[in-house]
């Protein structure tokens, strides 16, 4: 009976100790939810939009977005082409592409200083591999 009774008193105390410990604070999370800022732009709204350049002609088209990591890296821009056929793809970098939006027409626009003999002369992205359609 002495036996069960230290026991006992042993078990409630290391408890007592065990409660009186200072928490381990958690590990800081990843910031899970955010707010979308009113100058944000989705990429459904941006795909297929067209490029022009400075001189207002047509020079291409954004067909798709790199994403690295969790970094925005690049456009993909069709240059070229008639219905599919002889369409040349360059990655353009995201600050070679002035995006904007125009309030008075409720449109994207998109510019780039660049001719299409300069976006035809690029090098060319290949949907192939990994990035295969």
């Amino acid at each position: 009976m002495r036996t069960t009774a230290l026991t006992l008193a042993a078990a409630l105390l290391s408890c007592t100790a065990f409660a009186q410990t200072t928490p381990v604070p958690a590990p800081a999370e990843p910031k899970v939810f955010v707010s979308v800022e009113e100058a944000s732009a989705l990429v459904s709204s941006l795909k297929g939009l067209d490029v022009r350049n400075a001189g207002d002609e047509n020079v291409g088209e954004i067909e798709d977005f790199v994403i690295a990591g969790n970094s925005f890296a690049s456009y993909i821009l069709s240059v070229g082409g008639f219905l599919g056929m002889g369409t040349h793809y360059v990655a353009v970098s995201p600050s070679a592409l002035a995006v904007t939006w125009n309030a008075a027409d409720k449109k994207w626009n998109a510019r780039i200083n660049a001719t299409k003999e300069q976006l035809k002369a690029a090098p060319q992205f290949k949907y192939e591999g990994r990035f295969a359609k």
